[in-house]
């Protein structure tokens, strides 16, 4: 089965939010994806439509989506990937614990949800793609996926140095991140502006996000560098914009 013809079930409560994420998720490709605004909608449609995948917010009218994931876990493993408004640690934590495959905070940008459906829909059903999305940026020790949007750690990196606790991981890229490695690296070894890399995440020039853009960059090097003050790979060409060397 190919990655798109995957069914996927999205619950939620909000007519508006099901509209809007069905469009970009059918947009991007995915042939089959069904809706539900209930717990009890969400039983009936998942027991019709046996989705190989499941978007679900935790709030819920008649319930929560903890409780509707634990219930369906009794039938069968299928992915789960929560969405909520609520971003607290204990509730992110606690959906991970119940067996969600990822718990992505509301409001989220379209890019960054099909990068997580992608990516858990590739790992558990060991779907393989021979098309870009495969691509990967080797950095020293780390590696990013772009098909799952994860920096890779392997477990050579030493110790004491700032990035060190990222040896072994895998940590996620945000959508912003994502959008500019992945710039980056389509002019791996040229400055790319500041204004280039404004309009890859915002799809607008350099029009006060400057700051901002320095604040991505920060985050993005905390989680390919070893040693993010004295960056190796992502660097600054000052006055100008940066380079992935």
């Amino acid at each position: 089965m190919e990655l798109y013809d995957y069914k996927i079930m999205l619950v939620d409560d909000e007519p508006e939010l099901r509209r809007m994420v069905k469009d970009f998720l059918t947009k991007e490709g995915f042939r089959f994806v069904v809706t539900a605004g209930s717990c009890r909608e969400a039983r009936e449609v998942y027991h019709r439509e046996a989705p190989r995948l499941i978007l679900l917010d935790v709030m819920l009218p008649d319930g929560d989506g903890f409780g509707l994931l634990q219930e369906l876990h009794k039938e069968s493993e299928v992915p789960v990937i929560f969405l909520s408004a609520k971003d607290e640690d204990e509730d992110r934590l606690h959906g991970l614990g119940l067996g969600a495959d990822d718990y992505i905070t509301k409001p989220f940008l379209p890019k960054e949800l099909i990068l997580r459906v992608r990516a858990v829909l590739k790992r558990v059903y060991r779907i393989k793609t021979d098309d870009k999305e495969n691509e990967v940026i080797r950095l020293g020790d780390c590696t990013v996926d772009l098909g799952s949007g994860l920096a890779l750690w392997n477990s050579r990196v030493e110790s004491g140095l700032e990035g060190a606790q990222t040896k072994g991981k895998e940590l996620t890229l945000t959508a912003k991140e994502y959008a500019i490695i992945e710039k980056l690296a389509a002019n791996r070894g040229r400055i790319v502006t500041i204004d280039a890399l404004c309009e890859a995440v915002w799809q607008e020039g350099n029009y006060g996000y400057e700051n901002t853009l320095i604040v991505h960059i920060r985050r993005l090097r905390e989680k390919i560098e070893e040693d993010p003050s004295h960056p190796r790979y992502l660097l600054t060409a000052r006055g100008l914009g940066y380079k992935l060397v």
